[in-house]
């Protein structure tokens, strides 16, 4: 790809990232370009992110209909599973298991408590809460 080539087709990410490319300038030598996103990749993490979206928005039913506690919320919207969970906060997979089902959750220590929201960087009190669907929260 030449430097001229270099797509610049902003996108999701818009100003948080770029992507780093070796191009060939206009000597034929290898040089590094920026590029803020090209439609393909855009396309694609939209779908990815749709996908993610539609997972969390299920355990966020899940979480209403009393069929699981916010854990396994706030694990689905970090993208974590049980054993992922268990490496960041030094909880172990079976104490895990027990606190996503119903009520689970209230039956943790203080310490395993502060050890999720750590994890997800949130405070104890929002590890109880289930974010509003309606808003932005990244």
């Amino acid at each position: 790809m030449k430097e001229k080539e270099v797509p610049q087709d902003d996108g999701m990410l818009q100003g948080k990232t770029r992507d780093l490319y070796y191009v060939l300038d206009e000597n034929g030598n290898y040089v590094n370009a920026l590029s803020t996103g090209w439609e393909a990749k855009n396309i694609v993490m939209q779908q990815a992110w749709d996908i993610i979206n539609e997972a969390v928005a299920e355990v966020r039913a899940k979480v209403l209909r009393n069929e699981a506690s916010t854990l396994l919320y706030h694990m689905e919207k970090n993208q974590m599973d049980i054993k992922l969970l268990a490496q960041y906060s030094g909880v172990s997979r079976s104490r895990i298991r027990e606190h996503v089902r119903p009520g689970g959750l209230e039956k943790a220590s203080q310490a395993e408590k502060e050890a999720y929201a750590s994890s997800f960087r949130i405070s104890v009190e929002q590890l109880f809460k289930l974010d509003d669907p309606h808003t932005n929260n990244d």
